[in-house]
């Protein structure tokens, strides 16, 4: 059972009464991410993420984490290109003190500079990292293509060039400009009652600053033609990402796509892995994945292969995409693919951190509480006849771009970019 209260500073607090678990799930929202970023100060929202768990006035970074690790739960946080959220995971009876830790992380964090300057070595090793995993650059590479110019073109983490400027002021700037009580919802999932817990959120963020920013930059998509981008690198096997634009999570549309994905590539009985990996052994890795922003998306494909295999793996994903927006999906399919959606759904839903993420996600981005009933009926009603449409919609030249990582001859380079064509 679902509860707001929206505050007269307008915070928001959202609960989830989940009787009999022994677990409570907490997450403070933040509606701050990397597109609240410029290229200058790209990664900000993630190296604040990281200073929140260095301390505050009253608990050190030790203190924080034994005060909920210490009680036998989880702490944990995460930035995104549209929100940051601190969560911790805890026995239903140790509520308040959770609250209480994350609550004075997010309000109170020192951000010292000696601890400031001795993390900004991590983040920038967390940097190299992920571009030395090129299952993950060859993501940030795709990113870059697919909106340049624009924040959602920027890695979360930053580079490494804008990282290494930022100073604690800009850091503090930064928190007390977007850490805001607008910007911040408090969802619970658990075994928690909504009046008791009102009155703790209602005092403890009396203290946050007052306001509320607007959206980031707008994207407005201009591509025209397929856009490619590879770098070659001493890799065992090609990376590969496929991406196309699509919409954003409001739209009508948005259950329509998820069964388009599930039926192209969610799992492995979907159509990319069935034909793909298991007909044709052209990889081990294959899938897809869609993005949701506020206006914009992106479905993606994804898949490693064998280096000299590249240009048929690619050549076999359109004629896939090409397949699901010039046929009819049978019954049979577009039913499983439902039950899938249904059940996976349903099953998440028994998680307290799970229910708390579905909940926090809605409230944050759609300013809404999600009906269950009324998203399984929707997803429930999608037909054949919508899958192509929208397959139609999306899957198209003017959106198509391609990231590759690996080791590529041009002959290879210019063969993928002459069957790049949907």
């Amino acid at each position: 059972m679902y509860k707001k209260t929206e505050f007269n500073n307008s915070l928001s607090l959202v609960t989830n009464h989940m009787p009999g678990m022994e677990s409570l799930a907490i997450g403070i929202w933040i509606r701050a991410g990397s597109r609240n970023e410029n290229e200058k100060i790209s990664g900000i929202s993630h190296f604040l993420e990281h200073m929140l768990f260095k301390g505050t006035p009253s608990r050190d970074c030790r203190k924080l984490k034994e005060e909920i690790e210490g009680r036998g739960g989880s702490l944990n946080g995460f930035t995104s290109e549209e929100v940051s959220c601190f969560l911790a995971k805890v026995s239903y009876k140790h509520a308040d003190v959770a609250l209480e830790v994350l609550s004075d992380m997010v309000l109170n964090a020192s951000i010292k500079q000696d601890e400031l300057d001795r993390e900004r070595g991590v983040i920038i090793e967390e940097i190299k990292m992920y571009q030395d995993l090129p299952n993950h650059h060859v993501h940030d590479i795709l990113a870059e293509i697919m909106w340049p110019n624009n924040p959602l073109g920027f890695s979360i983490a930053g580079s490494i060039e804008s990282v290494s400027p930022l100073s604690r002021k800009d850091i503090v700037k930064y928190r007390d400009e977007n850490y805001i009580s607008g910007n911040i919802v408090v969802v619970l999932s658990g075994n928690v009652n909504h009046e008791a817990i009102e009155a703790g959120v209602k005092e403890i963020f009396s203290k946050a600053a007052k306001g509320k920013t607007g959206p980031g930059e707008t994207f407005c998509n201009s591509q025209s033609k397929p856009r490619i981008k590879t770098l070659n690198k001493d890799t065992k096997q090609s990376h590969i990402s496929m991406g196309l634009h699509s919409f954003g999570k409001f739209h009508e549309d948005r259950y329509i796509l998820t069964l388009l994905h599930i039926i192209l590539g969610a799992n492995m009985s979907s159509r990319l892995f069935e034909n793909i990996r298991e007909k044709k052994g052209l990889a081990y890795e294959i899938g897809a994945d869609v993005k949701r922003y506020n206006e914009t998306g992106a479905f993606v494909v994804h898949a490693g292969t064998e280096h000299k295999k590249a240009p048929e793996a690619i050549r076999c994903i359109l004629k896939e995409l090409k397949e699901i927006k010039e046929k009819h999906v049978s019954a049979g399919e577009l039913k499983r693919a439902k039950e899938f959606f249904k059940v996976q759904l349903l099953m998440a839903l028994e998680d307290t951190v799970d229910h708390m993420l579905w909940l926090g996600e809605h409230a944050t981005s759609l300013n809404k509480l999600p009906d269950r009933k009324e998203i399984i009926k929707k997803a429930e009603a999608v037909t054949a006849d919508d899958i192509k449409r929208v397959a139609q919609g999306i899957f198209k030249n003017s959106g198509l771009n391609l990231a590759m990582i690996g080791e590529l001859k041009d002959k290879e380079r210019k063969e993928i970019e002459k069957d790049l064509v949907l």
